[in-house]
C-alpha cells in the first residue's frame, strides 16, 4: 500500500510538474488593494473641499487663462502676427457678419454685436491660441429656425422687418422692450422680438454648456464623430443654400421651416420664379464671378501670399457704392440691408417667459456648437504642440453665449475657415482675438450706417460661397469609402436626413444610427483562427495571412470584440462553426447512439453496418484543445460570463479542453468575480497564447505516456 501511494505521489508531482513547465500563474499580486466606495468618496470630498493658497491661484488661473499666458507674452516675437491676423479675420469677418444675421432671422447690426463680444471673451477664457470664435452657418441656420417659429407663433408675419430707427441716427441709446410692455421709447416690432427669441436661446445654450464644463462630461462629444459631424454640416449647408436662394432672386416668399422645409422652399421658389428680381439676378451673377475665382486663387497660392485677398470686403464695398448711386432700390425695387445703427443698445436680460418655449431648441445648439469648438481647438493644439482643456473649452464657448446674450447677440461657435485664415496669416496667441474685436468695434462706432444700401442678394451671395468647404466633402467619398465603408454610410445617411427632414432630427439620426453601427460591429465582429509564425512566438490570422502553421491537435480562436449579452449568441455559433464542432450535437449524438446501441444489444440484433454507424459517431475529434485568445475582450458582462461558462462545460463533456489567454486585468477580475474558474482550474489562464498551446501539448503528450505506460 505505501509503495501504491507513492506511485500515486510521484505521477502527481509529475503532472504538477508539466503544468508549471508549460504555464506562468496568471493571478499575480496585484499592486494596489481596491478601495471601498465610500473611501474613494470621502477622498474625493476631501480634494474637492480643500482650500489652500496654491489651489485658488490654481483654480483662478486655469478658470481664467488670459492671467496665466499673458504675464508671458513675448511682445516683440508674438506682437506682429497677432496684429496682422487680427485685423484680416476682423475685415473678413464684417461681410459675413451681416450676412450670417440674415441666415438667423435677425438684423445685421446683432451679427456685428455678436462677433464683437465673441471675440472678446473667448481671449480671456480660452486656452486655444489660433481658433476664431463667432458667428457660424450651421448654427445661424439652427438659430433662424427656432427665431421664425417663435415669430409666427407670436402672431408676426415672416416678411422681412427693418429696425425703426431713422436712418439719421448716429448712436442708439434707447431700450427695446417686450413686446408687451407699458411704456415703450422704441416699438418692440418684428426685429425686436426676434433678437429676443435669439438671445434667449443663446442664454439658454450657454448654461448648458457650462453646466456641461463644470460636470466635467465632455465626453458626450466623442458621441460626435468626425463622419457625423462632416455629414451633419454638409446636409446643413444645403439647407443654408436653399434659404438664400430667394435673396439671389429677389423673391419674396416665407421661410419655411420644420420638417421637410428643404423641399417646401424649392416649390415655393419655383412657383413665384416668374417674380423673379432681375438687377438681384445681375447683382447676384456678378458676385459669383467675382468672389469665386478669387477664393479660389486665395486657396491655391495661399503659401505665397502673405494675406489673403480681403475679397468679400472689396465686393460689399462696391455693391454698396452701386447701389446708393444707381438708386437700386427705387429704381428696380432690389432689397437692401437698410439701416445699421451705430454704437450699442443697452444690456437687456433674455426673455424669461421665452424659456420653456425654446429649452428643447437649445439642446443641439448647444451640443453642436461645444462639439465644433473643441474638436477644432483640439486639432490645432496638436498641431503647433501645445494642450488644450476640453472643459475649459466649454466653460469659455458657454460664457461667449451667456455673457452676449445679455447685449443682444446670437449663439456662437469655432469656425473652421475663419481659423485656417487666422493661423495662415501669424497668429501666435489669444491677443489676435482681441485684435479682430477691434476691428468690429471700429465698424460699429463709425462705418456701419455706410452699408445702408447693400443689397441682401450680395450678403446671400457671400453666405453660398463659404459653403464650398461642406460641399466639397462630396469629393472626398471615394477615398472615405475606400478607408471605411460604415463611415460613408454615416456621413450619408446623416447628411440626408438633415437636409431633408430637419437639422435637429438630422443629428439625431446621425447619433443614432452611428450608436447601431456600433453595436453592429461589436454583434457581428470578426472571429478568426488563429496560425502559428515559425520560430516566433506569434499567432496570427488563418484567413489574413499566409505560411502560418497549426499545431496538431489545437485550435486557436480569437473572437474581436467585447463579450456581452448583445454578441453572446454570435460567440458561440461563430466558435463553434470555426472549428467544425458543435459540442451540443456531438455530445446529443453521442447519447442517441449509445441508447441505440444499448436497445440493440438487448434485442440481440447489432449487425455490422450498425456498429460502423455507431464507430463513427464516437471516434474521436481532430482536435483535443481549444485556445481563445482573449486579447480584443475588452470587458465582460454576466451574460459573456455565462456563455464562457457554458462553452468550456459543453466542450469538457467531449472530451475538449478550453483555455483562455491574453486576458486583460478587467476581464480576469469580470472572471473572478463571475466564479468562472472552480477550486484549482487556474491554470485555464495564460499571459499569452504561446504558453496556453505548450501548455495543452505538454498536458497531452504527458497525458498519452502515462496511457501507454
Amino acid at each position: 500500500v505505501t509503495e501504491a501511494n507513492n506511485v500515486h505521489a510521484v505521477t502527481e508531482g509529475t503532472e504538477d510538474d508539466a503544468k508549471c513547465g508549460f504555464h506562468h500563474r496568471m493571478f499575480l499580486e496585484p499592486q494596489e488593494e481596491k478601495r471601498s466606495m465610500k473611501a474613494l468618496l470621502v477622498k474625493q470630498a476631501k480634494k474637492t473641499c480643500s482650500c489652500t493658497p496654491t489651489k485658488v491661484k490654481d483654480c483662478v488661473f486655469g478658470f481664467i487663462p488670459i492671467l496665466q499666458w499673458l504675464p508671458k507674452y513675448k511682445l516683440r516675437e508674438y506682437l506682429l502676427g497677432d496684429l496682422m491676423s487680427g485685423v484680416i479675420v476682423g475685415v473678413l469677418l464684417v461681410p459675413q457678419s451681416i450676412a450670417y444675421s440674415l441666415l438667423a432671422g435677425v438684423e445685421p447690426v446683432y451679427g456685428l454685436y455678436t462677433s464683437f463680444f465673441a471675440s472678446l471673451i473667448y481671449c480671456i477664457f480660452g486656452t486655444s491660441r489660433h481658433i476664431s470664435v463667432g458667428i457660424f452657418g450651421v448654427i445661424c441656420l439652427m438659430m433662424g429656425q427656432v427665431v421664425d417659429r417663435e415669430i409666427e407663433r407670436a402672431g408676426f408675419d415672416l416678411e422681412p422687418a427693418v429696425l425703426s430707427v431713422p436712418p439719421g441716427t448716429a448712436h442708439v441709446n434707447t431700450t427695446l422692450s417686450p413686446v408687451n410692455g407699458t411704456s415703450q421709447e422704441l416699438l418692440c416690432d418684428k426685429s425686436c422680438y426676434a433678437i429676443a427669441v435669439a438671445a434667449t436661446v443663446t442664454f439658454i445654450a450657454g448654461v448648458y454648456q457650462v453646466a456641461m464644463g463644470f460636470f466635467q462630461v465632455g465626453f458626450v462629444s466623442v458621441y460626435l464623430s468626425d463622419s457625423l459631424l462632416s455629414g451633419f454640416v454638409t446636409g446643413a449647408s444645403f439647407t443654408v443654400l436653399t434659404s438664400q436662394v430667394k435673396y439671389l432672386l429677389g423673391l419674396d416668399i416665407p421661410r419655411s421651416g420644420g420638417i421637410g422645409s428643404l423641399i417646401v422652399t424649392w416649390i415655393n421658389i419655383f412657383k413665384n420664379i416668374h417674380k423673379t428680381n432681375i438687377c438681384d439676378l445681375i447683382t447676384s451673377f456678378l458676385c459669383f464671378l467675382v468672389l469665386i475665382p478669387t477664393k479660389e486663387l486665395n486657396e491655391h497660392f495661399k503659401s505665397k501670399l502673405k494675406a489673403p485677398i480681403p475679397v468679400e470686403l472689396v465686393v460689399v464695398v462696391a455693391a454698396t457704392l452701386a447701389s446708393h448711386f444707381g438708386k437700386l432700390k427705387e429704381t428696380y425695387g432690389s432689397s437692401i440691408s437698410g439701416h445699421i445703427p451705430t454704437g450699442f443698445l443697452p444690456p437687456r436680460p433674455p426673455d424669461w417667459t421665452l424659456i420653456p418655449n425654446v429649452a428643447l431648441d437649445a439642446i443641439p445648439i448647444a451640443i453642436i456648437g461645444f462639439a465644433i469648438t473643441v474638436s477644432l481647438s483640439e486639432m490645432f493644439a496638436k498641431k503647433h504642440g501645445y494642450s488644450v482643456k476640453a472643459n475649459q473649452e466649454m466653460y469659455a464657448i458657454g460664457f461667449c453665449n451667456i455673457i452676449p446674450s445679455f447685449f443682444h447677440c446670437f449663439t456662437t461657435s469655432a469656425a473652421l475657415a475663419k481659423t485656417l485664415v487666422k493661423e495662415s496669416t501669424g497668429c501666435r496667441t489669444q491677443i489676435s482675438g482681441l485684435v479682430t474685436s477691434l476691428v468690429i468695434l471700429l465698424v460699429l462706432l463709425v462705418i456701419a450706417p455706410l452699408f445702408y444700401s447693400l443689397q441682401k442678394c450680395v450678403l446671400a451671395v457671400i453666405t453660398i460661397v463659404n459653403l464650398r468647404g461642406a460641399l466639397r466633402k462630396f469629393k472626398d467619398l471615394p477615398k472615405m469609402w475606400h478607408l471605411s465603408r460604415v463611415d460613408t454610410v454615416i456621413w450619408g445617411v446623416t447628411m440626408v436626413a438633415t437636409a431633408f427632414i430637419s437639422t435637429e432630427i438630422g443629428l439625431l439620426v446621425g447619433v443614432c444610427f452611428s450608436m447601431l453601427c456600433v453595436i453592429f460591429r461589436t454583434q457581428r465582429p470578426e472571429a478568426p483562427l488563429l496560425g502559428w509564425v515559425a520560430e516566433s512566438e506569434t499567432y496570427e490570422s488563418l484567413s489574413a495571412y499566409k505560411n502560418l502553421q497549426t499545431k496538431p491537435g489545437i485550435v486557436v480562436f480569437r473572437f474581436e470584440a467585447p463579450l456581452y449579452y448583445i454578441n453572446k449568441e454570435c460567440f458561440k455559433s461563430t466558435l463553434y462553426k470555426q472549428t467544425g464542432v458543435n459540442p451540443v450535437w456531438v455530445k446529443t449524438a453521442r447519447k442517441k447512439a449509445a441508447k441505440r446501441m444499448l436497445r440493440e444489444k438487448e434485442v440481440g440484433s447489432g449487425d455490422s453496418q450498425t456498429g460502423f454507424s455507431v464507430d463513427v459517431v464516437s471516434e474521436p475529434l481532430e482536435f483535443h484543445t481549444i485556445v481563445i485568445d482573449c486579447c480584443a475582450v475588452q470587458f465582460l458582462d454576466t451574460a459573456g460570463i455565462r456563455t464562457l461558462k457554458e462553452v468550456c462545460k459543453d466542450y469538457e463533456e467531449i472530451d475538449v479542453h478550453v483555455l483562455l489567454a491574453q486576458c486583460n486585468p478587467s476581464v480576469r477580475s469580470s472572471l473572478i468575480r463571475g466564479e468562472f474558474f472552480k477550486e484549482g482550474e487556474d491554470h485555464l489562464l495564460f499571459h499569452s497564447v504561446h504558453q496556453a498551446v505548450d501548455f495543452a501539448l505538454g498536458t497531452q503528450g504527458h497525458s498519452k505516456t502515462s496511457a501507454s505506460k
